[in-house]
């Protein structure tokens, strides 16, 4: 075989393998959608509007290149909700979108292969869905709709308005509001003020000083 019927054979050859991708029809891709809003709610329907619109304009589209489930489970209880993760998951898509944290809580649970994104949660890291903001890890990743560093502005609003202030009490439920409290403890010594940190869950202590009690020792 002469030198350049070999090149031309190898080349041919090369090329084969992409001609016969090219043939081949495009794989379906499957998204899974968990909405906490009701099917009826109109906030909820805007949100799947959006996200319709959003992929169509990237060029996929339900029912061409992609598959799209979509489950509405408020209303209906936390089984419900378990019940259509479980079927998300079991249709082994290829990424689920999960709204909240009543969705994305059960999710992670079934499942730590299917990507997911989560949105309208407030502390994903606190609620330990992601190690942190920058390095989510895992398969789970999303967005958060609470920008933590107003919550520093908080304090210093409250010093603008009471400026002899130098002991705050703050209140804060449990996983949710540890970012925010993280936020407030990182600026607190450039205001001069000490921090108490008070659990809603927890019984909060009358201010009336007791016997044994006094009143300096009370936060403010």
């Amino acid at each position: 075989m002469k030198r350049r019927e070999f090149i031309s054979l190898l080349g041919g050859a090369a090329a084969w393998p992409l001609a016969a991708r090219a043939q081949q029809p495009e794989r379906m891709r499957r998204i899974g959608v968990l909405m906490y809003p009701a099917r009826d709610d109109p906030e909820g329907q805007a949100r799947i509007a959006a996200f319709l619109d959003s992929l169509e304009q990237l060029g996929w589209t339900d029912g061409r290149n992609v598959r799209i489930d979509i489950r509405w489970p408020a209303g209906f209880g936390a089984d419900r909700v378990r019940q259509d993760a479980s079927e998300l998951v079991a249709a082994a898509p290829d990424v689920i979108l999960a709204t909240g944290n009543t969705t994305t809580a059960p999710l992670q649970q079934l499942t730590r292969t299917v990507p997911i994104v989560f949105v309208v949660t407030a502390d994903p890291v606190s609620e330990g869905y992601v190690a942190s903001m920058a390095r989510p890890g895992g398969n789970t990743t999303g967005f958060s709709f609470i920008e933590f560093g107003i919550a520093g502005k908080w304090l210093e609003l409250l010093k603008q308005i009471a400026p002899g202030v130098t002991r705050v009490a703050v209140l804060r439920e449990i996983p949710i509001g540890l970012g925010q409290l993280g936020a407030i403890q990182a600026v607190a010594p450039s205001f001069g003020v000490e921090l108490f940190p008070i659990n809603v869950s927890s019984p909060i202590r009358s201010s009336a000083p007791s016997a044994n009690s006094p009143a300096d020792q009370m936060p403010v």
